[in-house]
């Protein structure tokens, strides 16, 4: 699978103290960031890291993470 719109994002504002702008991470795949001036050009920059994430996966012949596979393993409150 390499279909970036089947993975689910959080967007989150960054005070002004730790630059601003925006911050996007794909829970489903740790460490898969994208940032920007608005929630639109995050959003834009982290599904570039995705693919490029998923790309580099496929590359070493490795599955990608199934899309809402660590949400529904996470615990709920």
């Amino acid at each position: 699978m390499n279909d970036v719109d089947a993975y689910l994002y959080d967007v989150t504002e960054l005070a002004a103290g730790d630059g601003g702008g925006f911050l996007v991470i794909f829970p489903d795949i740790p460490g898969v960031i994208g940032i920007g001036e608005t929630a639109q050009q995050a959003i834009a920059d982290g599904r570039l890291a995705l693919l490029a994430a998923l790309d580099a996966l496929k590359a070493v012949d490795r599955e990608p993470p199934v899309p809402g596979a660590r949400r529904a393993a996470a615990p709920s409150a």
